[in-house]
């Protein structure tokens, strides 16, 4: 619902509107969309990839990927979660969650997994970027409209790193955002 108001920006939530001066677009995979109502053009990959929680105290003690499947397996407390490569598809492409499967039945060999804890596999995108870096700073031509997205595989490390920078940046503190991530410098990935 982010539109652009006089003063600023304005987004509209369960409990009515809220405005502001600036705004940050922190949205992922789903950053393109809202940012092509702006006459923006993001050159976005989506990653997918799947994972599944297993109840069994025999998988391994410390995290480690099985190459031959390419897949990760992460200890956990209520067991031994099952990771993915990614794998390129379009954002409304159906499930298919065959390198689960084929990667299930290696590690299968290796440890007994007992039973998923989900009924069905998680999916989830992630939004990378042509350079594989991501796009952090202010919209070439919307003043207060700030960009941080497409962190690709390291969003949930990343992210509040670029973060912090964005905030610094926007209220004039800290170090200049690296010009690798700015979004006026890449011309590929951000195209008015």
């Amino acid at each position: 619902s982010l539109e652009r108001r006089d003063r600023g920006w304005r987004v509209t939530g369960d409990d009515g509107p809220a405005e502001a001066a600036e705004a940050v677009v922190a949205l992922g995979p789903w950053a393109p969309a809202l940012l092509a109502r702006f006459g923006y053009r993001v050159s976005m990959l989506r990653k997918r990839g799947y994972h599944l929680h297993f109840r069994t105290a025999a998988g391994p003690r410390l995290p480690l990927i099985e190459a031959e499947s390419a897949m990760a397996l992460s200890p956990m407390r209520a067991g031994l979660r099952v990771c993915t490569g990614a794998e390129i598809a379009a954002a409304d492409a159906r499930k298919t969650p065959l390198q689960l499967e084929r990667g299930l039945r290696v590690v299968r060999e290796l440890f007994d997994l007992g039973e998923a804890v989900e009924a069905e596999p998680w999916l989830g995108s992630r939004p990378c970027m042509p350079d594989m870096l991501p796009v952090v700073g202010q919209a070439p031509r919307h003043p207060g409209l700030w960009f941080n997205f497409g962190h690709g595989h390291q969003g949930f490390t990343l992210g509040p790193t670029t973060a912090a920078l964005l905030a610094d940046a926007m209220v004039g503190s800290g170090p200049p955002l690296p010009q690798a991530l700015l979004p006026v410098r890449r011309p590929a990935c951000i195209r008015p």
